[in-house]
Order: C-alpha cells, then sequence, then structure tokens
C-alpha cells in the first residue's frame, strides 16, 4: 500500500510526526540511517531534511528528504512515521482511484503539494501553495497521480485581506506530469472543468492565457461551439470589464498558440520562487500565466499551467 492508501491523518498528526523525527535529528544520530532512492543512499540527517509548509501557514509542515549535493532535489517525504519515495507517493493500489476524483483528504492535499511544488529538472516557474480549502481535482491514471486542477468557485474570496469575491467560476490552475503530457489530459481536465458548471452561466479561466492554455482551449471549443459565448479569460474578481471573450481572441489571433515540446521526465526538484520583482523565465514545457487567484494579491498571482502537446 502507498501514502494515500492509509487510513487518512489530521493536520496534529502530521505536525507531531514531524516535530518528534526533527527533535530526534537534532538530538544526534543513534545510528547512521540512509534511504535508498534511484539516486544513491541518501543520509537521513539533519543536514538533509527540510521542513515545508504544506499550506501557507506554519501549522502543517511537511518533511522532505533531499541530495547533500543538489539540495533543490526531493528524494522522499515523511509520512505515516517512514520515508516513502516521492514517486511512490503519488501511487496508489486502489483500482477505484480512475479519472478525475476530488480531493477530499490531508493525504490527497499532500499529492496537491507535490505535484504543485516539485519540479522536472529545468523548470523554474513557481506558485504558492494552494489554500487548504481549495476546490481540487486529482488525476488518476494506472494507479498513479497523472495530474491536478484547481478551481475559484463562484462567492469565493480571492484573497485573504479585500474582501473581494468571484464572481463566476475560473478555472485557476491546471497541472499535468511531465512524463504524461501529449495525452489530451490537459483538455479533458477543461472538459470537465465546463461540464461541472450547469446552465448558460460564463466560465472563466485565469488570465493572462498561456499559448499552450490558448491551444487546449481553441481544441475544446472546436469540438464545443455551444461554449464560445460562455469561456472567458478572467481577473479576479471577474466583473464584465475583466472578462475576455476567448473564442474571439483565438479568431483574431490574439493568442500564440505554441505547441510545447515534450521532454525526458525528471520530476522531483523543489520549485523555487522567483524573486518578486522579476518575472520567471519560460522553457518549452512550461508555460506560466497570472491568475486572478489571488495567491498575492487580489488581481494577480502565479499559477503553473503544464500542458501536454496536443
Amino acid at each position: 500500500m502507498f501514502p494515500v492508501d492509509l487510513p487518512d491523518e489530521d493536520e496534529a498528526d502530521l505536525r507531531s510526526d514531524a516535530e518528534a523525527l526533527l527533535s530526534a535529528l537534532k538530538a544526534g544520530p543513534r545510528g547512521a540511517e540512509w534511504f535508498e532512492s534511484p539516486a544513491g543512499k541518501v543520509s537521513i540527517s539533519e543536514s538533509n531534511v527540510r521542513r515545508l509548509l504544506l499550506f501557507e501557514d506554519p501549522d502543517c509542515p511537511l518533511l522532505t528528504l533531499h541530495v547533500p549535493e543538489r539540495p533543490a532535489e526531493v528524494v522522499a517525504v515523511y509520512l505515516s512515521g517512514r520515508w516513502w519515495s516521492v514517486d511512490d507517493v503519488l501511487r496508489t493500489t486502489d483500482g477505484s482511484r480512475r479519472g478525475l476524483v476530488p480531493v477530499r483528504s490531508l493525504r490527497e492535499r499532500v499529492l496537491v503539494f507535490l505535484l504543485g511544488q516539485v519540479l522536472t529538472e529545468g523548470e523554474e516557474t513557481a506558485f504558492r501553495p494552494h489554500p487548504r480549502t481549495e476546490s481540487c481535482r486529482l488525476l488518476w491514471e494506472e494507479g498513479e497521480t497523472v495530474g491536478f486542477y484547481s478551481v475559484k468557485h463562484k462567492g469565493s474570496l480571492c484573497d485573504g485581506w479585500s474582501g473581494s469575491c468571484y464572481l463566476l467560476p475560473v478555472l485557476d490552475t491546471v497541472l499535468v506530469r511531465r512524463r504524461r503530457r501529449r495525452r489530451g489530459f490537459g483538455l479533458l481536465m477543461l472538459q470537465d472543468f465546463c461540464a461541472s458548471v450547469g446552465g448558460e452561466e460564463p466560465l472563466g479561466v485565469s488570465a493572462p492565457l498561456s499559448p499552450a492554455m490558448a491551444a487546449v482551449c481553441r481544441r475544446l471549443l472546436l469540438q464545443r461551439p455551444q461554449l464560445r459565448e460562455r469561456l472567458c479569460e478572467v481577473e479576479a474578481p471577474g466583473g464584465w470589464s475583466q472578462r475576455r471573450n476567448i473564442w474571439l481572441g483565438i479568431q483574431l489571433r490574439r493568442y500564440p498558440l505554441a505547441r510545447p515540446e515534450v521532454a525526458p521526465e525528471g520530476e522531483g526538484r523543489l520549485r523555487q520562487n522567483p524573486p518578486a520583482d522579476r518575472e520567471p523565465s519560460l522553457d518549452s514545457d512550461s508555460a506560466r500565466i497570472r491568475s486572478g487567484a489571488a495567491h498575492r494579491c487580489p488581481l494577480a498571482a502565479d499559477v503553473l499551467l503544464l500542458l501536454e502537446q496536443l
């Protein structure tokens, strides 16, 4: 069994386990302990263990093990009193986990965190951890997590200080694991988001639209013309002056419909937040979009869109 298959734990359990291990490591080793990883044996020592925040508060830490020579590389995660490789944390033995599944448990929140905070090698685009109440769905395929998407529901707060609320549902983050791209999963998640909102209500996608996201939207709107009047590029909170019709923008060639190349999988690197005054660089496999999700401010935030070539 893998961590997501075990009985769920709460934030207090996660915190107490982390504090107990850190205290033991600080007191000094009682014997050499090692973790076997594809990169080789890694010493479980105070210098190689980092305390990451699962959410944007200090109450829910997550311990990760790092390679001394490559401190940005995460090789293991501490859950349920033991170390697990990142790949194992993202797996399941539960055959009922197939397709898109709503995130409900703390362990599933850990999966969203790992997908959102652990990068493939060479990717430096960053976004902040999702709030503990963020509406997310994990995509499962062949016993492992393929990716996830998150939504800002109509009426939900744009941030924790302005009091502004979203005026329409907005697709906030879409992420597909590197070796799972070019298989239509980005389109699948966009379709699922659109299907989750009934009636003729407008649908938002966080602005500005990246070339990768524009290509996925174009494919969806070619397949489903009835959505052309509803799907909008949105800045928070989504008033009429903050919406731009995506189909019209495609027809007017406002979006470069890029087709990113696919590189071999190299997952396991911790995402580094860029300086606040500098935009992170883009590579051929990632596209950064500025979102109305307001992880930083009501009208601007960092989110990551990693989509397969279509």
